[in-house]
């Protein structure tokens, strides 16, 4: 990977970052005193109970609870990776981000290569609105200049460097390494793209880092060709048409994977502006990841013939690793001879949403194949269907959707998995946590109220203040020594930065779930626990050394001392 951005850059960019500018241009804000209101992006409203604070640098809403800087603002409104938001508010800035050195090494990417698909994208859209010939076909296929328009559909003329020709002041090898034109056995160069209908692939930040072509007549090759792999693009790893669904829709409640680009834009031309579709590759995990960033309902729409089937199979397979339980992944197979495109054109727009909305839990997929064929009320049927299932349970995160899928195995078969676990007993407190997750649990008390750790026994925050294992909350527990009067919308802006910001602002926005006049109450308790567990620690090192000590009367008393009992002669 490559070399981290200094902290001190990030804080730069939000000190030097206007926040109301930023989220004007995103959303409407009026001005209510010191500060800017507005409706919340992030969950529908009919009263504006989002703010921002321009002294502070911070927008909060009332309502939803989400909170934070301008870095977590692009986050979650523009849906962008951590160092995506840096990169585009130091763009903003007309800043460059240094990275410190350390690490593995990693070549720069070269920046000239979004200029260059840039330039070719206009060029192929300047060749289409010349070609009467694209189109038409692109007429015959029911697409509008509008609809062409906004997915920057182009044309590649018949020839063998025509584009070379037009970008003859780029240097060939930038035109290579763009994945633009060819180099042939005799050292010869010519375009890639010639005689097709233009897609460009655009990353999450509107970027054109690639393009597919499709033939207009049939004996052009094949029916589509995309881009090479490049140091902009690789295609495990990006979506057809989910920049442009980001930028239609204000909240995407599902995300549907089609299989051709057409698809896509035929959708989004008869209002169902949630398609994707995969780059001539198998859905793959990376996929996944990237779908279930923008929303937690993925269906993949395949032909119902066996090759869809299979398509099906695979795509589930991959996803297995990425669903829990807040992500579902269902399946919509279409008859024979039909495609998205066809079923929007000649049965309309909620016919195909009613095929979506009734679409089959991949899980239920996953249960009925394995299952299929399969007597369970034999012992032989239930232990093949047990060994069948299991390696695909293991696929799956822990979690309450692993504890249901190993239920649904125990009611199928009757045979309980050594893996699945009796569920917890009712009535466990906020306390019943586990000790690996109590410094998550004071980060989040603190965070919400600084005002309670001075308000904590001196010696026992002193004795906190010596722990080095807590991590961030250790670093926000020194912080509240020194600084009294910290309130959290500064702790935000401290804190919320660089790597610890997701966990700062996650934090921030998780609720308690206990009453108001018991917090403090918590806080001690949590403060308590960690010291005990400390203390507990430190006890089974010093037995670890003793046990490896030849000394076996100092084990026994220190055996002794501390209540122990058992032969460790």
């Amino acid at each position: 990977m490559a070399g981290r951005i200094p902290q001190s850059f990030i804080q730069e960019l939000l000190d030097r970052s206007d926040i109301v500018a930023l989220i004007e241009q995103r959303m409407t804000l009026k001005k209510t005193g010191k500060n800017y209101t507005g409706l919340c992006p992030f969950h529908d409203e009919k009263t504006p109970s989002f703010s921002v604070s321009p002294d502070k640098q911070l927008f909060h809403c009332f309502g939803c609870q989400e909170s934070g800087t301008a870095l977590s603002f692009l986050m979650k409104h523009d849906r962008l990776e951590f160092v995506d938001a840096v990169e585009t508010l130091a763009a903003n800035l007309g800043l460059e981000v240094p990275r410190e050195q350390g690490g593995i090494s990693r070549r720069r990417v070269d920046s000239d290569l979004y200029e260059i698909m840039a330039r070719a994208e206009r060029y192929y859209r300047d060749c289409l609105r010349t070609s009467s010939e694209a189109i038409d076909y692109l007429k015959g296929r029911g697409l509008t200049g509008e609809i062409a328009r906004d997915f920057g559909i182009g044309f590649a003329p018949d020839g063998w460097r025509n584009l070379s020709e037009h970008l003859k002041d780029v240097p060939e090898q930038k035109l290579l390494a763009a994945g633009l034109i060819n180099r042939s056995d005799k050292g010869r160069v010519y375009d890639r793209f010639r005689h097709r209908i233009m897609f460009p692939i655009r990353d999450i930040r509107g970027r054109i880092i690639a393009f597919g072509g499709r033939v207009i007549t049939g004996d052009d090759g094949p029916k589509y060709l995309n881009s090479p792999e490049t140091e902009i693009f690789h295609k495990g790893r990006e979506l057809y048409g989910l920049f442009e669904a980001r930028k239609a829709l204000r909240s995407i409640s599902r995300l549907v994977v089609v299989e051709g680009y057409m698809d896509v834009v035929a959708l989004a031309q008869n209002g169902v502006a949630y398609t994707v579709a995969t780059l001539g590759t198998a859905t793959g995990s990376a996929h996944f990841e990237k779908l279930f960033r923008y929303t937690d309902e993925v269906i993949c729409c395949f032909d119902g013939d066996q090759a869809g089937r299979q398509a099906a199979w695979k795509a589930l397979d991959n996803a297995l690793a990425t669903l829990n339980e807040n992500r579902q992944l269902k399946f919509v197979f279409l008859s024979d001879g039909e495609d998205p495109d066809t079923v929007v054109r000649q049965k309309g727009r909620q016919h195909l949403e009613q095929l979506f909305a009734n679409a089959q839990p991949a899980l239920e997929l996953l249960f009925q194949r394995m299952s299929q064929g399969l007597d369970l009320t034999t012992i032989d049927g239930k232990a093949r269907f047990s060994g069948l299932i299991q390696p695909y349970l293991d696929k799956v995160a822990p979690g309450v959707l692993k504890s249901l899928m190993q239920a649904r195995v125990v009611e199928m078969t009757g045979l309980r998995s050594p893996s699945v676990r009796q569920p917890a007993a009712p009535g466990a407190t906020a306390m019943a946590v586990n000790s690996d997750k109590v410094s998550e649990r004071l980060l989040s008390v603190l965070i919400r109220h600084p005002e309670l750790w001075q308000k904590l026994p001196e010696a026992l925050r002193r004795d906190l203040l010596t722990q080095s294992e807590l991590g961030l909350a250790g670093e926000l527990m020194s912080f509240l020594q020194t600084h009294e009067d910290a309130d959290p919308e500064e702790l935000l802006v401290r804190f919320a930065v660089g790597e610890n910001e997701a966990a700062v602002l996650d934090a921030a926005r998780k609720p308690l779930g206990i009453p108001a006049d018991t917090v403090l109450s918590e806080l001690n308790d949590l403060c308590r626990r960690v010291l005990r567990n400390s203390e507990e620690k430190k006890r089974k090192e010093a037995l670890l050394k003793l046990k490896d000590s030849p000394n076996i009367e100092a084990l026994r008393k220190y055996w002794s001392q501390h209540g122990g009992r058992g032969d460790y002669s």
